[in-house]
């Protein structure tokens, strides 16, 4: 028989100050970059938990958070579990009414408020009854003035707190500690609760050497908005294993991270592929010193293959697919070659690279056509299920967990393929998918290839109805600054022809400014589908 020791979040923040208190963090905020021991880190914690006992949180209630990358927020992150409370981390790029309702479904007793955030907050105020304070979390010495009332001040409301505070020990490792919810591209968000056992697996995952390999060697910069699925557990991880963490603030540039990179000598950093485009256009038109690079970690929606041999091959920096969802802490999937993959020629390391992986230890997976599980051949298609200790059985308080998790497997909602070696490719959304005369065109395929091309920055491929074929596929680029006038869109379907059969090249190509986003920086196709549903039509006229 084996101790039974309970899992505790906060034991990640106690090894932290133990082990390597003269470690920390370098945190950006509105008025600049600040350094921090975890020693410092761990008094700060542990007085804010005292605080916010002494205001009356409860074993079990929701405190919610609005705020950026920095060292308060993460200090949150372990005080809020340290009073037996539960960490809600809430998306400040959602629109105000779902801000408000995924403020008034967690029921949020208190909400930790980065000032420049506040404004939305005090929109919303009247619409959330049930906050009962504020913690404003400032540079400031002072307050501002503001209609939220009670306000405290981050600051000294930590004066006030017990640098001694001891953390519970004996917690149900069942019990919740973190809720996020989804970016909502339809409907409302849907709440998903971490615990305490989750989320210690989840972070012991990412120092495996195959998902991460995070480690006290490591200064990591979580760009991942922590408000996203906790950053992808990467500011736990990272605390625990004693990495120096890089916390890159509001309202960053791709100049600024690239700044960051290169004056910390970051080893490990995480993103969505939006802000790996921003970047290498920042590179391309300045030389920066990131050869302390080890890994790029990217996921959230499929990395294109020309950014992906670009870092690589231009700049030397490794990059590495992965796949997750809110409801799975997020990762259950990554991409690193296997061990006798390593002689392959560039292109087919490429090619491997491309897709998402296979899935990480204590991962389960099943991938679900028409007429049951498809064959690991690379071409059959299939909705991707998942069971794991880190995924989620239930939405909170939610009617949409029926039809999500059934019979013990989350159904993620995303089409792929499995290869003979088990690596996983997203074919795309179940509802992106482009049905044309009974054929599925997969949108994902036509954006990375098209993102390719040496003149585009972004590409999104939609589905627009059509008289004869049902669907047809139109595809939206934003063209590189230096290229806009110069590139045709017969230029890029001539580009695309010999990739593709013919019936899968889109109808016709569409020259953006922008593509519009969801609130984690992935394309907002139902948006794009809303403004150009009229198109073929209206092109067919003409």
């Amino acid at each position: 028989m084996m101790m039974n020791v309970p899992f505790r979040v906060t034991s990640m923040l106690e090894h932290a100050e133990r082990y390597f208190a003269k470690k920390g963090v370098t945190s950006r905020t509105m008025s600049g970059i600040r350094n921090f021991t975890y020693r410092e880190i761990g008094e700060r914690t542990r007085r804010l938990s005292s605080a916010l006992k002494r205001l009356g949180v409860q074993k079990g209630e929701r405190v919610g958070t609005l705020a950026w990358n920095h060292h308060r927020h993460l200090e949150a992150y372990f005080a809020i579990p340290g009073v037996e409370a539960v960490l809600h981390t809430i998306n400040i790029r959602l629109s105000p009414q779902h801000v408000a309702f995924i403020i008034n479904h967690a029921d949020d007793q208190i909400l930790l408020i980065d000032q420049d955030i506040l404004p939305l907050v005090e929109h919303i105020k009247d619409q959330i009854p049930n906050v009962k304070a504020y913690i404003l979390m400032t540079d400031e010495d002072q307050l501002p003035q503001s209609p939220l009332q009670p306000m405290y001040h981050y600051e000294k409301l930590l004066e006030t707190g017990d640098p001694d505070f001891e953390f519970p020990q004996n917690v149900d490792e069942n019990d919740p500690v973190g809720m996020c919810f989804s970016s909502a591209t339809t409907g409302n968000p849907k709440g998903v609760t971490y615990t305490h056992r989750s989320t210690v697996l989840h972070s012991m995952l990412l120092g495996l050497a195959d998902c991460g390999a995070v480690s006290e060697s490591d200064v990591c910069m979580p760009v991942v908005p922590m408000f996203h699925v906790n950053a992808w557990g990467l500011p736990y991880a990272a605390t625990w294993f004693g990495s120096k963490q890089v916390m890159p603030g509001p309202q960053f540039t791709p100049k600024l991270l690239a700044e960051l990179i290169e004056m910390e000598k970051v080893t490990v950093t995480a993103g969505v592929p939006t802000i790996w485009m921003g970047l290498l256009r920042e590179f391309e038109q300045k030389n920066y010193e990131t050869s302390s690079l080890r890994a790029v970690l990217c996921g959230g929606s499929a990395a294109p293959k020309g950014m992906i041999r670009a870092f690589q091959e231009k700049h030397n920096i490794p990059f590495m697919h992965a796949y997750g969802m809110t409801e799975t802490s997020p990762l259950v999937i990554s991409t690193r070659l296997k061990s006798y993959q390593i002689d392959l020629d560039d292109e087919a390391k490429l090619d491997i690279k491309a897709k998402q992986g296979y899935v990480v230890p204590g991962v389960e997976m099943r991938v679900l056509g028409a007429n049951g599980d498809v064959k690991w051949d690379g071409n059959e298609m299939g909705e991707l299920l998942l069971r794991s200790n880190w995924i989620a059985d239930e939405y909170y308080n939610d009617d949409r967990t029926e039809g999500t998790f059934v019979d013990g497997w989350l159904h993620t909602g995303d089409v792929v393929t499995v290869d003979e070696e088990g690596f996983v490719k997203i074919v795309d959304r179940t509802k992106d998918l482009i049905k044309s005369g009974g054929e599925w065109i997969s949108s994902v395929d036509l954006e990375n290839a098209i993102m390719a091309h040496q003149d585009v920055f972004e590409a999104s491929v939609i589905a627009i109805p059509h008289p004869e074929w049902q669907e047809r596929p139109l595809a939206c680029v934003v063209l590189k600054e230096e290229a806009k006038d110069k590139v045709t869109k017969e230029e890029i379907l001539d580009y695309l022809k010999p990739q593709f059969v013919k019936w899968w090249i889109p109808d016709d190509i569409v020259f953006l400014d922008e593509i519009p986003k969801t609130s984690v920086g992935k394309f907002l196709k139902r948006t794009l589908r809303d403004q150009l549903k009229d198109h073929y039509m209206t092109t067919a006229k003409s």
